[in-house]
């Protein structure tokens, strides 16, 4: 049943965000202006119990590179800021241009518990380089810009592997706007049963 509530939803938001848009002068930009920033989920979880109070901040980092943007990611509960159950770097670059999409590769940050908060100073990551950190190979969210001007995108198929909690793959379901970025991450068994995240649907983070 969660599988099919997955797809339901898939189907749903890919009709109400339309096919591609076409390419914008400042859409790269936009996207990441967009990305960045801090998020909370608490209208969603005092509205609906089956989800927490979740804080998301993004914040850019290495500004010099040339090789696309590389964001930091933080995600943590309200009540437990300072030990954050999620902590990422975004390499996110130009993946195609007809149609236009942007690519969002996932890295793991080892000794990660040193940059807890960091996203209040990114200058700490002029320490790492990207050599550095640990690419979730097959776990690159690919986002295309929409006819109502967000993006949207997903994780292919099967090919993030994860072990959590019993897990063998996990997928991921992404829209990004100016005003929030709705996010669906779920683990499933070998047998395509779901054995974590949210089951009724996405994470709404509100900036």
């Amino acid at each position: 049943m969660e599988k099919i509530s997955f797809m339901k939803w898939l189907v749903v938001a890919l009709l109400l965000t339309g096919c591609q848009k076409p390419k914008l002068g400042d859409d790269f930009v936009q996207l990441i202006d967009w990305m960045q920033g801090s998020f909370s989920s608490q209208a969603q979880s005092q509205q609906h119990s089956d989800y927490f109070d979740i804080r998301l901040h993004m914040v850019k980092i290495w500004p010099q590179r040339k090789d696309g943007y590389w964001l930091y990611v933080e995600q943590a509960a309200a009540d437990y800021l300072d030990k954050p159950y999620r902590q990422r770097i975004y390499h996110v670059y130009k993946h195609s241009e007809e149609p236009l999409r942007y690519a969002s590769a996932v890295y793991e940050i080892e000794s990660a518990q040193t940059f807890v908060g960091a996203y209040d100073d990114p200058q700490l990551f002029g320490q790492l380089q990207p050599q550095d950190l640990i690419e979730r190979t097959g776990c690159t969210v690919i986002l295309e810009l929409q006819l109502d001007g967000s993006y949207f995108g997903s994780t292919p198929g099967k090919a993030c592997l994860s072990d959590h909690q019993g897990a063998t793959y996990a997928t991921s379901i992404v829209r990004i706007d100016s005003d929030s970025i709705e996010s669906w991450d779920q683990g499933f068994n070998a047998q395509d049963e779901q054995v974590w995240g949210a089951v009724k649907g996405p994470y709404i983070f509100v900036r």
